[in-house]
């Protein structure tokens, strides 16, 4: 759930032609790590700044319906559990500025961020900026995305009921989410580019032993094919550059997630695939820069595990605010 930032980051000064906006708290994503993050410090009189980036709600203003998310029994659509996210964060007095970050200072606070329309200089500094799943790119995918195209089991699986769906990844997350998916699905097909499994021996053993999985070896989709919804995808064989066509109800796509952190190599400590580490607290190692979401979060990539993280990563925002005022007070007094 986040938003593609610029990849490029120098330690030059900042542009002193922009207009600059001094904000206590600059929220970097509107997903719903942001927007939750949001709330909280709206709700501490902090007048949070949230900057949407290319996308207001992130991925899940792509979702068709979200059924897990606690509270609406009967699903609610991405879109509009985006709106009320906002709708909420703004009732307490969050500012939605749709604007993108180019640039980040983080050698000393105030903190220093440049976007497309301006400047903020920030105490505190909430990264909300998400991942996005990697896609297959092939003709179909894009049109039916959230009408049997999926990058989440978890998700879309309920939807599936009694349906056969295919499953393109051999890791540990395709396999994974294909156990998932034979709660729902009558039958999964897991094709895979190579004719062995990257997953572990494991996943592997359970996945074999499905009577609900099988598998097509050394294959890829080259289209995703149906009208309103998916119908049947087209398939190549690469050993033999065959193409056949598989009639399915859906395209579950496992291939890997990209965290948006490019705007912060350099500045914060990224794990090997490029999600900003963090403490258990959502603590960078830069004091005053918290993480929220999937760009700190490679493991569960949920709605409602991102806005709780917001809410958490807010709440440390706000004592890390406190702590520093309370400190100052002390010093004016003693001087």
């Amino acid at each position: 759930m986040g938003i593609v930032m610029d990849n490029h980051l120098d330690n030059n000064s900042p542009d002193q032609t922009k207009q600059t906006n001094n904000v206590k708290m600059l929220i970097l994503g509107s997903g719903p790590a942001g927007l939750s993050a949001a709330l909280y410090a709206a709700r501490a009189n902090l007048e949070p700044v949230v900057l949407t980036g290319m996308e207001l709600g992130g991925q899940v203003s792509l979702t068709n319906t979200v059924e897990n998310y606690p509270g609406f029994p009967d699903g609610v659509g991405g879109q509009e559990l985006v709106d009320l996210f906002q709708k909420q964060a703004e009732r307490f007095g969050a500012r939605i500025e749709y604007d993108t970050a180019t640039k980040v200072y983080l050698a000393q606070r105030p903190f220093k961020v440049q976007t497309y329309n301006g400047e903020y200089t920030t105490e505190t500094i909430i990264i909300a900026t998400g991942a996005q799943a990697v896609h297959l790119d092939v003709p179909g995918e894009k049109e039916l995305t959230g009408r049997g195209v999926s990058y989440c089991a978890t998700c879309d699986g309920w939807f599936f009921k009694d349906k056969d769906v295919v499953v393109v990844g051999g890791g540990d997350s395709a396999l994974e989410e294909s156990i998932f998916l034979t709660r729902y699905a009558k039958s999964i097909t897991i094709i895979h580019r190579r004719d062995s499994l990257r997953a572990g021996v494991i996943l592997q053993q359970r996945a074999f032993d499905h009577p609900k999985i099988k598998f097509l070896w050394n294959s890829v989709i080259t289209k995703i094919l149906g009208d309103e919804s998916v119908k049947k995808v087209e398939i190549k064989n690469l050993s033999t550059n065959k193409k056949s066509e598989l009639p399915t109800d859906g395209v579950f796509i496992f291939i890997g997630h990209n965290p948006n952190t490019q705007l912060f190599v350099g500045c914060l400590d990224l794990d090997e695939k490029g999600y900003i580490k963090t403490d258990r607290l959502f603590s960078t190692d830069v004091p005053g820069v918290y993480v929220a979401g999937e760009a700190g979060d490679p493991t569960f990539r949920q709605v409602v595990t991102s806005a709780g993280m917001g809410a958490a990563a807010a709440m440390q925002a706000i004592r890390f605010i406190q702590e520093h005022e309370e400190k100052q007070s002390v010093v004016v007094q003693s001087a």
